[in-house]
This record gives C-alpha cells, structure tokens and sequence, in this order.
C-alpha cells in the first residue's frame, strides 16, 4: 500500500490586484513542486508494477532538472538584479527561492528513502545494483574492462595554479578526486567527468550491476599514475538553460535560435548536486569553482542522478511491468480488410470523429490522416503546425513525400520549442529541401495550437479537412500522454483553420473567427466571458456548472473570475494535473470549487471547457492551458465539439475523472494535496486509465453506430 508521508502545506500569496482586490493565491513554483511530489509518491506506492516505479524516480528527477534549469534561474535573475514579483503581491523573488529550497530539501529526503525501498524490491526480484565493495570477485573483471571500454574516453582535468577550475557541463556527472603528489608531499584536486556514451550501469552478470562511477573511482590510480588517491566524491552542476533571444532584433531567427543552443551550455550555474558523503572542504572548492552559494548545494542520498534509472526501467522484465495496452483503431476507421487502408476522407465526410490518445491509434487516425493526403492525388495542399515532434517523425517524412510529389505543403515549425529546438531546426531544414515551405514561427509569440489542414478537388469543388487537438503531432508521446483530437470537414471549421494559417505565415491580422477561438486575439476574452456567462446563470437562480480540464491553471483574472463565480453559486469542478494557483473550499471565497489532480500510468494533457450554460450545455477542447503565456503570449486554438456522439464520450471521460478514487489527489484550503483514498479512508477501487483501455476495448468490439446529425451552431457559437 501506499505509504503515507510528511507534506508541507503551501503557503497562499494574497493575490494580483492590490489589497482591496486580495484573494488567495498559491505560488506557481511552489504548486509545481507539489506536482512532482505526486509524481514521486507513484515511485513509493508498491501498487504499481516496479519497474514503474523506477520510472517514476526517473521522471521526478528529469522533471527537477529542468524546473531548476527554467523556472529556478529564472527567479535567480530576478533576484539578482533585485527585482519586484511579475505577480503583485506575490513574495519577493528571494523568498520564493528560499521557500523552494526549503521544500527542495524535503523531496530529497522523501527520493532517497523511496530510492532505497526500491532497490531493495530490486533485490527481491532478482535485479541487484551492487556496490563496487561488495564483488571482489569481479573486480579484475573490471578492471579490464575499464581498461578495454572506459579509460580511453576519460579525460582528468586537474585544478591547481597552472590549470583553472574547468568548466562543467550542464547535467554531466563528474568526479570531483582528492590526492597527494608523493614527491612534493603536496595535495592536488581534479575532476573526472563520468563518460555520458556509456551505460550508467555495468552489468557485472545476467541481472547484476554495478554503476560505472564507481568502477571509474576504484580505477583512478591508472588516470592518475604515481599519485596517492585518498578519496573521491561524486558531483553534477546544473546551469540556467533558458533561452534569451531578442527575436526583434534578429536578422535571421533561425541562425539566432542556433547561437543560443550553443550558449545555453555556458549557462550560469543554478544548483550543484554532490553526494552525502562529500567533506565541507571539498564542498567549498566545488561551490567556488562552478560559481554557487552553499545553499543552492544539495546533498543527495543514496544514487545521483536519477535519469540515469531509466537503463533499469527499460530492462526486458515484462513481469515487473504494466501489461502492454495496444491502442484500438478508432470504430470508423477500421480498414475495410486488412490490405485495404481506412479512407479517413470518406469517414469524415459522414460526420467528424473524436479520437482520444492513448487509447486510440495515433498511426491509425491522425497519423493515417496526413498519410493518406500525402499519397492522395486530389490532394492539392496540406498544412501544419508542429511544436514538438518524435526524432524518427512519420507525420513529417509524409510531409516530406507530399512536398516531393508537387503538393503545396506549408509547415509552421516552432524553433522556440524549449528544449525541442535542435531536433525541430533538423526537421524544418529537410522539409525545405524537399520543397516545402517553412515558416519558423511569429515574432514574440510561439506557436502552440495543434492544427492541421488539409485541401482536397473533389469533381469541381475544393473541401477542406481539419485536425485540431490538445497534443503534438508526436507518434511518441501519443503512447503517453492522454490527448483529444477531432477529425471534420464542416466548411466552417475549414475557413477558420485557413484564416489561421493566413495569420501564422502572411500578414493577416484578423481577430475573429467564425468558430474557433484563437489567443492571443479573443481567448482571454472568451474565457472571461464563459466564466462571466456561467455567474450569471447562477445570480439568476437557473443551473450554472464549470468543469475546466487543465494541465495548468495560473493566470490571475482567470482564478478571479472563478472566485467570483463560485460566490454567486457556479459548482466548479477543476481537474488540474500539475500547476494550481488557486485554493478551493475557503468559506465565503472558493466554497463551491473542488480541484483535483489524475497522477498515473499516463501524462494526462487534454484541455477542456465544459460550461452548463442553463442547460445548455457548450463543450471546447484545445492546446491552451490558463496561463498568462497562454493567452497572451501564444498561439494557441480551441475549438467547439458539435459533434453530439463526441461531445457524449467527452462528458463521460470528465465524469470518470470526478469519480476516480485510485489515481485522483484533491486540493486542500491549505494548499497541501491528498490522496482520495486517504480521504475516504478505504483503498480505490475507480481507476481513470484502466477504466479508459476498457472502454476503448469494448467500443472497438461493438460495430460502429449509425451516425447521429450534427447539433445546429445555435449557442454553441463563441461569438453568441
């Protein structure tokens, strides 16, 4: 079972506005920590197989890299150049830090026990990761293999007058070594960095191993020829790896993007990471030479760098792992036979189609749908956005096809990606080669929506065929993140998918459109409005209802007006995997909000907007979470669902997720998170993923329905 463990209610800011506009309001690094806790207490919880929960350790330390990479020197900066909060009445910048290091500090001590517990369910199911101590007889082993496969790819950098401190990389594990010249009687220090090309851990035998820093330290005397090792110390800085690029100011945003890759490796120094039983003495040579105060250095217990744990999560155990799920092929787009590829133009021409990652094909639905245009001789242009994609991308070697077969092809490819930016610079040149054409995103803004286009001559008219959805065009994350797409052809949807594009690669300046809603030219306006809407209902006594979707909820008017409706009577249902700026349940303020967290086997990433509308009710999917950059400083879209059968398995999905009381974690005044179950005090027995892979199942082995017809736009327009 799980266990339970010590947490730290976050302390609520007052909120933007003022004093007399003050409302409760949870710091956004703090809630993102509380995120990644959640993520952490998966690693403990022995319910799930344990090879899951090794990868749980390795997401919750990939997850802290990059929050210190990112959100950490970014309040370094501003602390630094003693900056006030962006967020009026937020701490200050230097208490923010304080308050994460603080917290920091409790997570490394809740990793290290997890960590233990599980190595030691390992050990239990025959995997050992040894000490290099305990396997004496294979130490000559490995000292030829040192020889054989380590020794010639390590290079020692020693630290004395004649050789300065050298740089260390960002995320590199290296080892910081302690010995003494013989001759001169004098003590020398010098880093070794652990080879990044090599496994992390050795295996030693079939299900043993042994972690290569450790066969490097035992192994010094080699590197080292003549001098007495005394001791050796395991360390890893991490660096600011936020790109600042003045895109105004850029000639060439491609060429601009290219650069700052290459900065971002010189980064300034946010965090070191040294191991528990590193001396204060070398501590301070290490603070000093990366360039870190001693309380950005955190000891970690037990193994450093938990990334490297995702070696152990991939071994060949299926016993020690979930039972493979095999996404179905969505029921109107099961091939005729099995040689006879689905016609998703066809399909869609007799109504859209909802389709819902993972459980659903990607390859099969949004995948075939590029395919098939590609191929398609009627096809005459596809267009797309693409924010992320897989390194071995099949949407883009289609786009690539369709470019070379004479097809306009237009790719909107968003170099400011973070962290995607290289492998989305690689992709955007080949699609140039092939013809294509490539705009590299608008000045000031990233390009978030999920949108796709396709126009096709049918006899002497054109139609034209959309995707709009809430994830990236991505066959690898659509096996691992939970995301809705819809499939159309209505003439409406069309237009609007076209205008937007005119925007993203001409000089279109249009606002409106006939049904999307599109930031940042209306969507903090519509939002706003549909909260306002919904208040409304409720001060007039008729049936007012809110369920919001969320990956993040962050943006101050939104979590205003949420109050606001809450107080007049809105019920407010907030499902919020991650950030969560506001605090439910607080008499007289936040009564009628409950907000509650899905953690699992998937990355749960759909955004939806249900509004009860008096009985009316209107449902919106689309990219944009409610952040600040979201709304105004993203392109995001989010679109209507008409589509009466779609808009059913939408609603059922959002009722699922208010039932689960096995994967759910709800929200407290106090800002601290509890599990469901714990509430209830019995185990869960609702689970959303396995309840989702059923339903898939089941919807597959019934045949496929007679389509119901579309609803009318009546309310359903953003603009009525």
């Amino acid at each position: 079972m799980t266990a339970i463990v010590r947490r730290t209610a976050i302390p609520a800011a007052p909120a933007p506005g003022g004093a007399e506009q003050a409302f409760p309001y949870i710091n956004r690094e703090l809630s993102s920590l509380e995120f990644n806790y959640r993520v952490l207490c998966e690693a403990g919880d022995e319910r799930n197989p344990l090879l899951e929960r090794v990868k749980f350790l390795a997401i919750f330390a990939s997850n802290m890299d990059e929050f210190f990479q990112i959100r950490v020197s970014g309040l370094m900066e501003q602390a630094e150049a003693h900056a006030a909060s962006t967020t009026p009445g937020e701490k200050s910048p230097a208490d923010q830090l304080g308050a994460i290091r603080s917290r920091f500090r409790e997570l490394l001590e809740l990793q290290g026990i997890t960590f233990e517990k599980v190595c030691s369910d390992l050990g239990a199911a025959g995997i050992d990761i040894v000490e290099y101590a305990d396997v004496p007889e294979h130490h000559e082993e490995l000292r030829q293999r040192f020889i054989d496969e380590i020794y010639p790819v390590l290079t020692p950098l020693a630290v004395d007058p004649g050789h300065p401190f050298p740089y260390i990389s960002t995320l590199s594990l290296s080892l910081a070594v302690r010995m003494e010249d013989p001759e001169e009687a004098e003590e020398r220090f010098a880093r070794v960095k652990v080879p990044p090309v090599l496994p992390r851990f050795m295996q030693i035998e079939p299900t043993r191993f042994v972690l290569l820093e450790q066969v490097i330290a035992a192994n010094l005397d080699m590197l080292f020829s003549g001098m007495t090792i005394h001791e050796t110390h395991l360390f890893r800085v991490t660096r600011n790896a936020d790109l600042e690029l003045e895109e105004d100011e850029a000639d060439d945003l491609l060429l601009a993007i290219e650069e700052e890759l290459r900065r971002r490796r010189f980064g300034e120094a946010v965090r070191l990471e040294v191991d528990q039983g590193m001396p204060a003495s070398m501590r301070q040579i290490l603070e000093k030479g990366v360039g870190v105060d001693p309380e950005d250095c955190f000891e970690i217990p037990g193994m450093l760098d938990h990334t490297g744990l995702w070696q152990i999560a991939n071994l060949d155990r299926p016993e020690l792992k979930l039972v493979p799920f095999a996404p179905v092929v969505p029921a109107r787009l099961v091939p005729p036979d099995e040689d006879e590829p689905a016609d998703v133009f066809a399909a869609l021409r007799a109504g859209d189609i909802l389709v819902h990652h993972p459980y659903e094909s990607f390859a099969a639905s949004t995948q075939r749908f590029i395919t098939q245009a590609a191929s398609d001789p009627e096809v005459l242009s596809i267009k797309m956005t693409l924010y992320r994609t897989s390194g071995d991308s099949p949407i883009v070697r289609d786009l690539i096809a369709a470019a070379e077969r004479g097809k306009q092809v237009v790719v909107l490819v968003e170099i400011k990606a973070r962290f995607d930016e290289e492998a989305n610079i690689v992709w955007a040149r080949k699609l140039e080669q092939a013809g294509a054409h490539v705009v590299y995103g608008l000045v000031g803004l990233k390009t978030h929506s999920k949108t796709a286009l396709v126009v096709r001559r049918e006899g002497t008219t054109l139609r034209r065929y959309v995707h709009i959805g809430t994830g990236n065009y991505n066959s690898g994350t659509a096996r691992l993140y939970t995301d809705f797409g819809l499939l159309s052809c209505r003439p409406e949807l069309g237009a609007d998918v076209s205008d937007l594009f005119n925007v993203l690669t001409g000089l279109s300046r249009q606002r409106d459109f006939r049904r999307l809603i599109v930031a940042p030219m209306n969507l903090r306006n519509w939002i706003l409005d549909m909260i306002a809407r919904e208040t409304e209902h409720a001060r007039a006594g008729r049936r007012a209802r809110i369920i919001l979707k969320l990956n993040s909820l962050v943006d101050p008017a939104c979590i205003e007006a949420l109050y606001e409706a809450a107080q007049a009577g809105v019920s407010i249902d907030l499902i919020i995997r991650g950030i969560c700026s506001l605090l439910p349940g607080i008499p007289e303020v936040s009564e009628g909000i409950r907000v509650r967290s899905i953690v699992g086997q998937y990355l749960e990433h759909s955004r939806v907007f249900s509004f009860g509308n008096a009985g009316r009710p209107e449902l919106y999917i689309g990219s944009a979470d409610l952040m600040e950059r979201n709304l105004d400083r993203r392109v995001e879209a989010v679109v209507p669902v008409e589509d009466l059968e779609a808009r059913a398995r939408i609603d059922d999905v959002l009722e699922l997720m208010l039932r689960d009381d096995r994967r759910s974690w709800q929200l407290f005044p106090d800002g601290s998170y509890k599990r469901t179950e714990e509430i209830n005090g019995r185990p869960g027995t609702i689970d959303t993923f396995e309840t989702l892979k059923e339903r898939a199942v089941e919807m597959v082995a019934v045949s496929a329905a007679p389509r119901r017809p579309h609803a009318g736009r009546g309310s359903l327009d953003p603009r009525a």
